[in-house]
């Protein structure tokens, strides 16, 4: 890793100004560099992947493009999964933040950590012909004068599509097409994953404040799965009314506060048995499952398939 040599600043500052951001180059020198690339298909589609050490907190406010007016910001957040153990620290969550051009974006980039980010911004009239007779359940996408925020988890579609992007090797002939495609692709297994929700419709107007107290909220969820937190803890945790705490968090999230813990756990246990190769019961232990049996039909509930033959496959 290295501090971003001046192609690198040429190619991020050539990105923010094709699509009309606003931004200070001296705070690229707060970041390690491990890799970036960016792609324009103006006026209906940017697309920005960038892999950074964070070596001094930096606040990011965003404000939006002025050359992709009627846009929809999609975020997909570290990319790359850093374990934590099952209890303790803040989980970096995999997950993708989808919002308005009009809603406020404060990004904390916190010393220490890795920041690794896709963007894609897309025009709301382009993504709407893309989703054509689709596009009715997202109808709230139309109307860009109002803030809306929508939180989706990482389904390994969209995973392995994301690392598709970022590993690629610089193609030589048609590369703006590649990309292209594999934006939209994405773009699919997003909203492929978005429709399974019971309702993606905004109903609670929210505060900055609303926010951050929901965040703590699924931060804290995630911060041990091997219990459940209380209601009661969680309302403290949040400072405001259960009904409140439980609508918002489902409007951000697209479940309600025990399945998302569940869906967390499951998400988790796929990892183990992918990655660290723990054996099944091994992964249901640690995720503080006492009955295999009740783990197994969570897991198939969630993941699609028992955890046995999930394993089987790698």
């Amino acid at each position: 890793m290295n501090t971003p040599s001046n192609n690198d600043k040429q190619l991020f500052k050539d990105f923010v100004q094709k699509i009309g951001y606003e931004f200070d180059e001296n705070t690229l020198e707060n970041f390690e560099l491990k890799f970036q690339k960016a792609y324009t298909f103006l006026p209906e589609l940017a697309i920005f992947a960038g892999s950074y050490l964070v070596r001094k907190t930096t606040q990011r406010v965003t404000h939006p493009p002025k050359k992709i007016k009627n846009n929809i910001r999609i975020f997909f957040h570290n990319i790359i999964h850093t374990h934590q153990g099952t209890s303790g620290k803040e989980k970096q969550l995999p997950s993708v933040r989808i919002s308005s051009a009009s809603t406020p974006q404060t990004t904390i980039f916190r010393q220490g950590t890795e920041a690794n980010i896709v963007l894609v911004i897309i025009d709301a009239d382009y993504l709407r012909s893309f989703l054509q007779s689709d596009a009715e359940k997202f109808a709230f996408l139309c109307h860009l004068d109002e803030h809306f925020l929508i939180e989706e988890m990482m389904t390994d579609d969209i995973l392995r599509t994301v690392n598709e992007i970022i590993s690629e090797g610089k193609k030589q002939k048609l590369k703006d097409y590649f990309y292209k495609l594999k934006t939209l692709k994405l773009l699919y297994y997003l909203f492929e994953s978005l429709s399974q929700r019971d309702s993606t419709k905004p109903v609670l107007k929210w505060s900055e404040r609303d926010i951050t107290a929901i965040y703590n909220v699924r931060n804290a969820i995630a911060a041990d799965l091997s219990q459940a937190h209380t209601i009661s803890e969680l309302k403290r945790i949040a400072g405001m009314n259960e009904l409140k705490m439980r609508q918002l968090f489902k409007q951000i999230f697209g479940k309600g506060i025990y399945e998302y813990y569940q869906h967390l756990r499951m998400t988790e246990a796929a990892r183990m048995l992918r990655e660290d190769k723990l054996s099944v019961s091994e992964a249901g232990y640690a995720l503080g499952f006492e009955n295999l049996s009740h783990f197994t039909r969570l897991f198939e509930q969630h993941i699609g398939m028992k955890p046995k033959k999930y394993s089987s496959q790698f």
